[in-house]
């Protein structure tokens, strides 16, 4: 019989059940239930101890994810709320509960967040690069396997970005996608023009019309030609010129700019994409009016996001325990007297409440009990902290 071909994604079904683990898990679960200690009351709390070079901080993400995955679970967790910038061994989650019943979803709670996290982190660095008043779309579903687009997506606009490609995310976020059109619509044409009139008379009202200018002559004289073609209707050019043809960008952006300005079309926005980073984007900041940012996000340097039993419940009290190189006892994080400090769950540190506990109960006994934000609540929310940290300074 032949054998066909197919597409490797876990469904959620599978995911929700534990099978999306490792199997060093599934063994301990055996192990534990077959000798008793299955049972165990434990506090796992889920940390970064490491945080990529570079990195002072990151952006908690893929919460709403990770309670997804434990609701009607017999588990209580106290979390950060999503969006929150946190620090190196800053604590994020305490997942406690029975030993047995927790261990099989340490890989995808870990997974989730990992994924996240990660993505809304390189996203926000992109953000404070680019500046207030630019806008900063992600591009980068082509670096990812399809079956977490939506995720990425979502990822990227905690993390402070304006827009998405995804066609999905409108579907699964509620977000209505944004983006241009590629070099291969131009070169089937075979004229720019031609391809810019068709997307014009096709989207305009739609879609803002955005030419993309750097197909077959120079971005400059590209750029003019939109400008006469278009008129008014157009509303920017997108530069996405190979790194073989780039030079010093800034410069192809300076000229484009000028060139523009000076034939009486100021109100053409510029646009710039493909391979930039955060050092690129400041660099051009001043000149361009937004930017597309695809693969630096889409696979940037993982956060190293882990989960350790730091307490173990024994004769009728919570009992520090964990492995060599962590803290033991469950953390929490708490703002007081103008700065955060960590204190354990149930004892705040000195000068702190219990009322100035970052961390929230969103899941007692497996029931949700703690309203989820929107997607846009959670983004405003990343901004704030941006800001009063001093980073759009």
């Amino acid at each position: 019989m032949k054998r066909l071909p197919r597409i490797y994604a876990a469904d959620v079904g599978e995911i929700l059940a534990g099978e999306a683990t490792d199997i060093y898990f599934v063994r301990t679960r055996e192990i534990v239930e077959k000798y008793g200690v299955g049972d165990k009351l434990v506090r796992m709390e889920v940390h970064a101890y490491s945080l990529p070079e570079g990195y002072e901080w990151a952006v908690y993400a893929g919460v709403e994810e990770a309670l997804a995955l434990l609701q009607g679970k017999p588990v209580t967790v106290y979390s950060l709320p999503e969006g929150t910038i946190f620090r190196r061994k800053d604590p994020l989650m305490v997942v406690e509960g029975r030993f047995k019943d927790i261990i099989v979803y340490e890989t995808a709670l870990l997974g989730l967040l990992r994924f996240s996290t990660s993505i809304a982190s390189r996203a926000a660095r992109a953000r404070i690069a680019a500046g207030k008043g630019k806008t900063v779309l992600f591009f980068g579903l082509r670096a990812l396997h399809p079956a977490v687009q939506p995720a990425a997506d979502r990822a990227a606009l905690v993390g402070g970005l304006d827009g998405v490609s995804g066609v999905l995310s409108g579907k699964y976020l509620g977000v209505k996608p944004r983006g241009t059109m590629p070099h291969a619509l131009i070169i089937v044409f075979g004229r720019q023009v031609d391809a810019w009139k068709a997307f014009a008379e096709t989207f305009a009202g739609e879609a803002p019309v955005i030419a993309l200018v750097d197909t077959f002559f120079d971005e400059r004289e590209e750029a003019l030609m939109a400008a006469r073609e278009l008129g008014e209707v157009l509303e920017g050019v997108r530069l996405d010129t190979p790194s073989s043809r780039r030079g010093r960008m800034r410069d192809i952006v300076e000229e484009v700019r000028w060139s523009l300005d000076i034939h009486g079309y100021r109100h053409v926005k510029v646009f710039v994409s493909g391979g930039l980073d955060e050092e690129k984007i400041r660099e051009l900041r001043d000149m361009a009016d937004g930017f597309g940012v695809g693969t630096t996000i889409a696979a940037p340097p993982n956060i190293d996001i882990s989960m350790d039993v730091v307490e173990v419940y024994e004769d009728g009290e919570w009992r520090p325990r964990t492995k060599r190189g962590k803290l033991p006892g469950a953390r929490a994080l708490y703002a007081c007297g103008g700065e955060r400090k960590i204190g354990l769950l149930e004892k705040p540190p000195d000068g702190c409440t219990p009322a100035d506990s970052l961390m929230k109960t969103y899941i007692r006994n497996g029931e949700i009990i703690e309203d989820m934000p929107s997607l846009g609540e959670i983004r405003e929310y990343v901004l704030r902290q941006l800001e009063d940290l001093g980073y759009f300074g």
